[in-house]
């Protein structure tokens, strides 16, 4: 396993950050939070992730569940309201933990890179394209829950 406490111990995190999509000139502020399951008896971990976007009154919810985790990797699905499932592959190295997702069919493609910081949170930045050819580029920072 990991020696990240993101996505790897049964922990809470806030963040907060950017979002900037192609067809929109403002950047949005968003707030996140991720509620980290920890691994089950089958070594599978859930998390659920909720995304506030500053002016929009829903709250988004990412579920995940990553599979087949290894010191340097994992399969990871994701699901949401408006993708449905999508499957990915990640990758876990030092100070980082990154995956992304290719779904030619559907025309969707992305990818997610946490930076893990000396005081233990992480830079993250993601990027996505859509079939309506809207890019999303996500910029922000995660921490621990109760630390800052």
């Amino acid at each position: 396993m990991s020696d990240h406490a993101f996505l790897f111990t049964q922990k809470d995190w806030l963040g907060e950050g950017t979002i900037q999509l192609s067809n929109v000139e403002d950047e949005l502020k968003f707030y996140t939070r991720w509620n980290m399951d920890g691994a089950d008896a089958g070594g599978e971990i859930s998390a659920v992730q909720e995304v506030q976007i500053q002016g929009i009154s829903d709250v988004m919810l990412n579920q995940f569940m990553l599979r087949s985790v290894t010191s340097n990797g994992f399969s990871l699905e994701l699901e949401n309201a408006s993708l449905g499932l999508i499957t990915g592959k990640g990758i876990v190295k030092d100070d980082l933990i990154a995956w992304e997702y290719r779904d030619p069919e559907m025309g969707f493609d992305g990818f997610e890179f946490y930076e893990r910081q000396k005081d233990g949170s992480y830079i993250l930045r993601a990027e996505y394209a859509t079939p309506d050819q809207t890019r999303t580029i996500i910029q922000g920072r995660i921490w621990q829950k109760g630390e800052k």
